[in-house]
């Protein structure tokens, strides 16, 4: 199973589009065969997913994502696990002994710089 993590550094990033970065791991019978990290190439509607996709990616990680990005996901058979928060290394080791629970998604509606409660979309980082 491909999988991508959104990163920031050495952590799980809370928002999905706007983390720097994607750790993407193959994943094996509880083994990583390959891992790599791609920068993220920027945060426009619709294009992530997508992206994604046609790297071949079947599940992704994120402490939160949107409600759009999420029915991206579900639309390209990309099973999204939210909620999830710490270093990148403990989900990877969470992933190979089949431990990773997700929870809701870090991102709410009227999060960050001019964002009122009825917008869908977050907005982390100013």
């Amino acid at each position: 199973m491909r999988i991508a993590i959104s990163t920031e550094g050495t952590s799980v990033s809370p928002h999905f589009g706007r983390c720097p970065s994607f750790t993407i791991l193959d994943l094996e019978d509880g083994k990583i065969v390959k891992k790599e990290v791609v920068a993220n190439p920027g945060h426009e509607p619709s294009f992530i997913p997508r992206f994604l996709h046609e790297l071949g990616v079947e599940c992704i990680i994120a402490g939160g994502a949107g409600r759009r990005a999420i029915n991206l996901f579900q639309e390209f058979g990309i099973q999204a696990i939210l909620g999830v928060a710490g270093s990148v290394d403990e989900v990877i080791e969470k992933l190979k002994d089949g431990s990773l629970e997700g929870g809701e998604s870090l991102c709410k509606p009227g999060l960050g710089k001019g964002h009122s409660e009825r917008e869908e979309e977050c907005n982390h980082h100013s």
